[in-house]
């Protein structure tokens, strides 16, 4: 990246200025690097999509994002007060739907079939970065309002529909692998999260420079997380 362009991202105004068709989401995916590229690309994501990925690996990885789900399911309902319509509450609340239904089978069937114990399923150890992800998202959600909110749950989502697209064509035979792609690149998806990010591109413009500068924290922290959280699944293996 250029001095130029560098000094671009130092500000959401400078970014727009600077920029033919500015979304603030763009700028705060930007602020992000090098770790967006690393979460949207990692060796996880990349042998679950090949189908390669080990099944303790992906054991440890699902009991964790398990112990995680709840949190999230938590700080979408506090979006759903925080939403400034009618309509974008409806939104979120249909996406909870997903996560409760659909998402939390899925959950279910697959700790069957790779036989994870009871006892890890409702109440698993967490890891150091599973906790850091429930503190950020529980203070980004109850320490701020609808743009700190939406700041923790846009690259969470948004990351996994990147990833997940890009592993779409050539599916797993697996079906906790094959489904849990199609969980994050089917249409409905797809839509979700565009919407969700208008909805941080919408409010975004609107804040001061210093929360602005806040927003982007929370995002490059979520996005960060994310690429341990990753790396977590591995650490029985020394890496």
């Amino acid at each position: 990246m250029s001095e130029e362009s560098a000094a671009a991202l130092d500000s959401y105004t400078a970014y727009a200025t600077a920029t033919a068709e500015p979304r603030f989401t763009d700028w705060l995916r930007a602020r992000a690097e090098p770790a967006w590229t690393e979460a949207t690309t990692h060796r996880f994501t990349e042998e679950l999509g090949a189908g390669t990925l080990n099944d303790e690996a992906f054991r440890r990885y699902l009991v964790q994002d398990y112990a995680f789900v709840g949190t999230l399911v938590g700080v979408f309902g506090h979006a759903v007060g925080q939403a400034p319509s009618m309509a974008a509450k409806r939104r979120l609340i249909e996406f909870l739907d997903v996560i409760t239904d659909d998402e939390n089978d899925f959950f279910e069937r697959s700790f069957d079939a790779i036989d994870v114990p009871a006892a890890e399923r409702t109440d698993p150890e967490p890891t150091e970065t599973t906790a850091a992800m429930i503190d950020l998202l529980e203070a980004a959600a109850n320490r701020g309002g609808y743009a700190e909110t939406l700041a923790v749950l846009v690259p969470a989502e948004w990351i996994y529909l990147t990833w997940a697209t890009a592993e779409a064509d050539d599916r797993p035979a697996a079906f906790y692998f094959d489904e849990w792609i199609d969980l994050h690149a089917n249409p409905g998806f797809v839509s979700f999260v565009e919407w969700l990010r208008g909805q941080l591109d919408d409010v975004g413009p609107t804040l001061s420079p210093r929360q602005q500068q806040r927003v982007a924290r929370l995002f490059k922290r979520t996005v960060e997380l994310e690429v341990t959280f990753f790396d977590a699944a591995y650490e029985d293996e020394g890496q």
